[in-house]
């Protein structure tokens, strides 16, 4: 678990860079759903909530690649990108099985991977952390 605490600032970058491409669903919001889902959605509702949609998740990227070089943020950053990612892990997998066939599956095996290296930094800086404060010889 130290090299995911000694590299986590490049795992915040890369992992940073992969989820700001979603800034894509803003742009082209029909294009991101048949590429990420095989389907569209129609009228002017489905297009802003899908723009947003790309802009919270681009966002997300944002902070992860901001947190990369503000360690004082990372705990914090970890935790809500970790939690929206979990959040779209478990809604692919129990409403959108059907959609794993598409980028939304690979996004999923990339979202395991960074959720659980975000959860080993974050058990190992904890641990750190809890050790430091059981060394008496620490000062």
């Amino acid at each position: 678990m130290q090299w995911i605490a000694t590299s986590i600032k490049w795992i915040m970058i890369v992992s940073g860079a992969l989820t700001c491409t979603m800034f894509y669903a803003a742009i082209a919001p029909q294009a991101a759903l048949q590429g990420t889902f095989g389907e569209t959605l129609d009228g002017a509702a489905a297009n802003i909530v899908v723009r947003n949609w790309g802009v919270l998740i681009g966002l997300m990227g944002g902070m992860l690649v901001y947190g990369a070089s503000h360690p004082v943020v990372r705990p914090l950053v970890l935790i809500v990108a970790g939690i929206s990612k979990v959040a779209f892990i478990a809604l692919v997998l129990s409403v959108g099985r059907q959609f794993l066939s598409y980028q939304a599956g690979i996004a999923v095996v990339s979202d395991v991977i960074q959720v659980s290296l975000f959860v080993g930094y974050l058990a190992s800086a904890k641990k750190g952390t809890a050790s430091e404060r059981r060394d008496p010889m620490r000062v």
